[in-house]
């Protein structure tokens, strides 16, 4: 890891954490635009069922060292999650609106986008002691 200094565990477990996160939102998202769902409410769903996956990993993987208690970390956490949420889904429906590309396709891009401010708004304020 000596060649990519920013690769570190708590680099390496917000990734990962996040990946299953991000795919438990996704799944959700789209299988229920898929069976009828409109955009708005299959993407809210999804950020709501992918959110506790999202807070346990991080807290108890990412920024373990951190040593945050559940009241210091928790709000903060989801302060930065509904922030990125609220940048996701402005983003999603914006995007639906002016183009004809599937709710999939706009979907995955936008997830990929917002995730990067989300890593350092958590590391950097979320889960600081």
């Amino acid at each position: 890891m000596e060649q990519w200094p920013f690769l570190n565990r708590s680099t390496v477990w917000f990734g990962l954490v996040g990946a299953v996160a991000a795919l438990t939102h996704y799944a959700v998202a789209v299988s229920l635009e898929y069976s009828g769902f409109t955009p708005n409410w299959a993407n809210i769903s999804g950020f709501l069922l992918a959110f506790p996956v999202s807070y346990a990993g991080h807290h108890y993987l990412s920024f373990a060292k951190q040593k945050t208690t559940h009241k210091q970390a928790l709000p903060k956490f989801f302060l930065v999650a509904l922030s990125s949420f609220l940048a996701n889904h402005f983003l999603l429906l914006s995007s639906l609106y002016f183009t004809h590309l599937p709710f999939w396709l706009v979907l995955g891009v936008v997830m990929v986008v917002v995730a990067v401010s989300t890593y350092f708004l958590s590391r950097d304020w979320a889960f600081k002691p």
